[in-house]
């Protein structure tokens, strides 16, 4: 069916339609229905220019269109060679946004001119009912070194406008279109046109093949010129810029439109049924240092589970010597595990061969990336290579420190939210604010505000307010940010989040104004929500409800109340009206259900997996040849459970022999056994997994749970021999409190290599391990050494700040240590007598200051051995 839906995409967009004439000489015109017209018309010079009305209304008066290459002005002198046009036609379905399934239809004019030395020029127009976009097309390719284009607003047009940054993420102003501040602005940027409409501006389909733009803006100036990221992008030919998006209409026009993403590229991914969107626990924000503690992460898993909330996402902070471990944890219980990464650890094809099969095979469903923080070229090649590299390993994907999404969401259905927002992380929270994204940043694609974050004390909005931005903002992956405790000390609040989807099949703008209100029906399944936020005074919120075509219907609704949140029962009549009091600054969350007989509920069911046990024996083992047994056991009391699989996942570089034992029903008290053997393998240590898959009956999300437990196996590597530098020996484990352990560098910051020389006391070392405290590094001696030494001490680096204690261990018994050891006491020798030890620990802690830049180093750190 998917095949099908896409040779109909395909079939409908090449449908051609006769070749035009101008309308008149110098103008043509571009128009779907009427409602919304394009016009590009030759200026004296030879130059163009760009237009937009609505109707009889201008909304966009002309501005200059055209580019600028190393070759050639191509802004100037443009000689008119022919019209062709099209319609477009392209049914398409989404995994995240504001509508699933999509339907783009719009007249597509292409204007064709030659410019000095003959060079071509392509002018491409689309015409929608929401709007209209144009792009260039250089048929022989070259470097484009600017562009002309620009937009012209009504002078008086108020605006709302975003100060450029490459994170987006400044306040968000008010303002008009020509008072405005000199400068840049970020996209998307919205103005009131006039006569109810609304203009929202941005652009489509950037990708790596161009630069990202801004807007620039002149003191008391009513036009707003493109500005790219680069100063010069060179492509082959047929060489296509990015769209220019003028979305228009009524506020409800503008906020439900899909423009942006009707003109990106179709999905890259045959395949989408491993992509789920959904709420995700997450620690970062309400706990910063929460991410570096197994424990706590685990118990963010059990609420997920307890909520039925299918995500947690670890952030900054995660570590590998422990996260498999939660993620099995999180799984068992019906959990999926989402891992942080800072942009520059997967920057290249190399960082990515060696992390994502790895997060792959921990079981990790997708990866948060972040600090990319550039709207360069360069950047957004890193956003295709990521966005390719995860879909071949069905990871899902999420962007923080990010650009706005431009259409790449229906290309990479697997990408689940950019941020590009003033977000909850900031810490100070304002209504007025809050109620100017829906109508511009959400507007272009999903948004990870990160809502729902009554832990944030510097704000002006009620606990009402803080719910519905759970329900008024989209985001394929909704990150409550709060911790498990804020959100069950308030459970009208947690039920209500708990029943809340995170896509939408549709969409609706009930009432709005930006920085004023925001009122929205959404649509999922047979249920219809209504919820809206507000900045200003308590008011009534009267809704109308003609979206529910016909019959009496449920309504759960959760407000302010006078002493704390309250949830309210009502029934109300389709094509009536919903009135719900609201506070000053509040918001309100109301679920919709048809009224049958005996129904007092719009709840679903929230997924509760049922408790297993999965043990492998041995726990640990050691050598080439593993026999791994595993029992996999349903408790008595529990319900029967389905097509359950017992079988070894294989690691890399092992081979396993035996079958998978099926069973298509385990009773309760019942349990399934296997036993497999493990072969092969590299050296170190490896967990061998036995996995149990499963169903259960009643089970909301219809997707099997996986239960996995493992054997560690430890295959030696060679012992070292002679004098040997630890900084050249393999590592069998490692930890560190920032960044990896350097070898042969200072600390650093995340990426290996990224230190600077070792240095203690002035002194520079060739050799040694740089570290972080508190670390943690493991090495292989075999029994073959009968000495270490190491010159230890705060790296030169750090300053007067910082104290550390070093520690040697081997077999898990201390061999030697330090006192805390500060600036003041340069460079300290330690030594160890490691006769018999197989394994070899050097460990650092801090000393106690809670300073967060301890570099520790282990100068010249060597084992003498025979």
């Amino acid at each position: 069916m998917r095949r099908a839906v896409l040779a109909l995409v395909v079939a409908c967009a090449a449908t051609l339609v006769a070749t035009m004439p101008a309308d008149a000489a110098d103008r043509w015109t571009v128009s779907l229905t009427g409602a919304v017209t394009a016009e590009v018309a030759r200026t004296g010079e030879g130059g163009l220019t760009f237009a937009v009305s609505r109707g009889a209304a201008a909304v966009l008066a002309p501005a200059p269109l055209g580019l600028r290459t190393k070759t050639a002005d191509l802004t100037r002198d443009l000689r008119f060679l022919r019209r062709t046009d099209r319609i477009v036609d392209e049914h398409y379905p989404m995994t995240t946004g504001k509508r699933l399934q999509r339907h783009a239809r719009a007249a597509e004019t292409t204007l064709s001119f030659a410019g000095a030395g003959e060079t071509r020029l392509d002018v491409v127009v689309r015409a929608a009912a929401d709007g209209a976009a144009y792009r260039y097309v250089l048929p022989a390719g070259g470097t484009i070194t600017g562009e002309a284009s620009s937009f012209t607003l009504p002078a008086a047009a108020p605006a709302w406008l975003l100060p450029y940054s490459p994170n987006y993420e400044k306040v968000r102003v008010e303002t008009t279109a020509s008072s405005a501040q000199a400068g840049d602005y970020g996209f998307p940027s919205l103005f009131d046109t006039g006569d109810g409409g609304y203009t929202l501006l941005t652009e489509s389909d950037v990708d790596g093949r161009y630069s990202g733009a801004r807007l620039t803006h002149a003191a008391d100036s009513a036009n707003y010129a493109i500005k790219l990221a680069d100063a010069a992008v060179t492509g082959a030919g047929p060489f296509a810029t990015p769209w220019r998006v003028a979305i228009t209409g009524d506020l409800a026009t503008v906020t439900e439109s899909t423009l942006v993403d009707d003109l990106a590229p179709p999905s890259k991914l045959a395949d989408t049924s491993w992509v789920r969107p959904g709420k995700v626990a997450w620690s970062w924000l309400s706990e910063h240092d929460s991410p570096r503690d197994p424990a706590r992460q685990k118990q963010y898993a059990d609420f997920a589970a307890r909520n039925g909330w299918p995500y947690l996402l670890i952030d900054e902070g995660w570590d590998a010597s422990w996260v498999p471990d939660v993620i099995r944890y999180a799984r068992a219980r019906g959990v999926e595990v989402i891992l942080w990464f800072r942009w520059t650890t997967l920057d290249t094809e190399a960082e990515r061969a060696k992390w994502l099969p790895l997060v792959e095979s921990w079981g990790a469903a997708g990866i948060k990336v972040d600090f990319m923080d550039s709207d360069t070229q360069a950047r957004f090649g890193f956003y295709d290579d990521i966005a390719e590299a995860t879909a071949a390993r069905h990871l899902m994907l999420n962007f923080h420190g990010a650009t706005i999404p431009r259409g790449f969401q229906r290309t990479w259905p697997h990408v689940m939210s950019f941020e590009a927002v003033r977000g909850a992380e900031q810490f100070k929270t304002r209504a007025a604010t809050n109620t100017m994204f829906p109508f511009t940043r959400n507007v272009v694609g999903s948004m990870d505000y990160t809502p729902t974050a009554f832990v944030v004390s510097d704000r002006d909005t009620t606990d009402a307010h803080e719910v519905a931005t759970f329900f008024v903002y989209e985001s394929g992956w909704q990150h409550g940010a709060d911790k498990p405790e804020n959100y069950e000390a308030r459970p009208e609040a947690l039920h209500t989040l708990d029943q809340l989807p995170t896509v939408w099949d549709e969409t609706r703008l009930l009432s709005g104004r930006p920085g004023r209100e925001a009122v929205f029906a959404r649509r999922s399944g047979d249920r219809w929500f209504v919820g809206g936020i507000e900045a200003g005074p308590a008011t009534k919120v009267t809704a109308p409800l003609d979206f529910l075509g016909h019959g009496r219907w449920l309504a759960d609704t959760l407000r302010d109340g006078p002493s704390g949140l309250l949830r309210e029962k009502s029934t109300v009549t389709a094509g009536g009206q919903l009135t719900v009091p609201v506070a000053a600054n509040g918001g309100f969350v109301t679920i919709l259900c048809p009224a049958r007989p005996g129904r007092t509920s719009c709840d679903q069911e929230v997924r509760q997996v049922p408790a297993t046990r999965l043990s492998v024996t041995p726990p640990t083992a050691e050598g080439t040849s593993v026999d791994v047994s595993a029992t996999f056991e349903l408790p008595r009391g529990g319900a029967s459970l389905y097509d359950v699989e017992l079988a070894p996942l294989t690691p890399a570089g092992w081979r396993v022999t035996g079958e998978p034992v099926f069973r298509p029903v385990l009773s309760a008290g019942q349990s399934v056994t296997g036993t497999w053997r493990f072969t092969g393998g590299p050296a170190g240590t490896t967990d061998l997994p036995i996995a149990a898959t499963y169903r259960f009956r009643g089970d909301p999300e219809h997707r099997p749970v996986h239960v996995e437990a493992a054997t560690s196996a430890f295959i030696p590597p060679p012992a070292p021999t002679g004098t040997a530098q630890v900084s050249g020996l393999p590592f069998l484990a490692s930890s560190n409190g920032w960044g990896p352990v350097e070898r042969d560098r200072s600390n650093g910051d995340t990426d290996e290599g990224d230190g600077n020389p070792l240095t203690i006391a002035g002194q520079t070392y060739a050799h040694g391990l740089g570290t972080n405290a508190p670390s943690s590094v493991t090495v292989w001696l075999g029994g073959a050494c009968t000495a270490f030494s190491a010159v230890t001490g705060l790296d030169d680096e750090v300053g007067k700040e910082g104290s550390v204690a070093f520690r040697i261990v081997g077999d898990g018994r201390v061999l030697a240590q330090t006192p805390v050891l500060r600036d003041a006491d340069g460079a300290v020798p330690v030594t160890a007598d490691v006769t018999g030890v197989r394994r070899l620990t050097l460990e650092v802690t801090d000393g106690g200051d809670d300073e967060d830049s301890d570099h520790a180093d282990w100068a010249d750190a060597t084992v003498t051995c025979t």
